[in-house]
């Protein structure tokens, strides 16, 4: 019944995520004083989606651009929890090309374990992105990050538990038709007063197929010092480029060991504002 309801959920969500993208590309299609002759303009900025892979991209998104990343996730068989069902969301901000802001959240979970349900908040990340290094190509893009917890929810961690802080070192590159995104993480986990250091690795591969879709494919591994262990997954993720301001995405995540989530289902997308804001450092 909740595998039912949750499918429901997706469908919804990926129906009104369409009809945006219509009225979206609707009005792309009308020219106006800033559109060439073919009613495209030659500065119009594209989103760049960092969900749902675990790895972030180098890149940032649009200078003076607001993004936005929405999604769904089903989870089942991860450590102390049956299933999860959440909502997350990802708002993202560059000021220039080398530097960009961001809040990660989760608005609400539902979760059961031994016939037990409940439904909280997760944790509010916010934090930083600066790019050390611009490439283009195969030449890689480096940059580094960090993120801080703003807020601890009460929701319960899959697999990958919360963490109190996160440092990040991000690379990208297109190789021979293929982009990829390979993050190294390292993480600071608080448990009942007690901290330890946790260390994560991830890389995705992205190739375009037919027309407007795409298909990603990652592995990530991370430890799990509390669990004396480590989780390790295989995601694969189809996109829609929609438009150059709306990608639609959905896929899975298969957890490879034990003490790994077993299995993640998702959906969601990833919407860049089309409206530059007057906050910005220069390029």
């Amino acid at each position: 019944m909740k595998a039912r309801r949750c499918c429901v959920l997706l469908l919804l969500l990926l129906l009104a995520v369409a009809a945006v993208a219509q009225q979206t590309q609707l009005q792309a299609s009308q020219p106006s004083s800033q559109q060439d002759a073919q009613g495209t303009s030659p500065d119009e900025p594209m989103a760049n989606p960092a969900r749902p892979t675990v790895a972030t991209p180098a890149t940032l998104t649009p200078v003076g651009y607001l993004q936005f990343e929405t999604g769904v996730l089903n989870a089942t068989g991860s450590p102390g929890l049956s299933s999860q069902f959440s909502l997350n969301e990802l708002i993202k901000y560059s000021f220039s090309r080398w530097l960009q802001v961001l809040a990660a959240s989760e608005p609400y979970a539902h979760s059961r374990d031994q016939g037990l349900s409940s439904d909280a908040a997760g944790d509010v990340d916010v934090g930083v992105q600066a790019v050390v290094h611009p490439g283009e190509g195969a030449n890689p893009t480096v940059a580094l990050s960090y993120l801080g917890r703003a807020y601890a929810g009460a929701a319960p961690d899959l697999d990958i538990a919360s963490f109190k802080n996160r440092a990040l070192v991000l690379v990208s590159a297109d190789v021979k038709g293929f982009h990829y995104d390979a993050n190294a993480l390292f993480d600071e986990l608080l448990d009942n007063g007690v901290r330890r250091a946790a260390f994560g690795q991830t890389l995705s591969v992205s190739h375009k197929l037919v027309g407007d879709f795409g298909l990603t494919g990652e592995i990530w591994h991370f430890t799990q010092p509390f669990l004396r262990s480590n989780a390790v997954g295989n995601l694969w993720v189809l996109t829609y480029n929609a438009s150059k301001i709306l990608v639609l995405d959905c896929g899975f995540d298969h957890g490879l060991t034990s003490t790994s989530t077993q299995w993640e289902a998702f959906a969601g997308f990833t919407y860049l504002l089309p409206r530059r804001l007057p906050l910005r450092l220069g390029h």
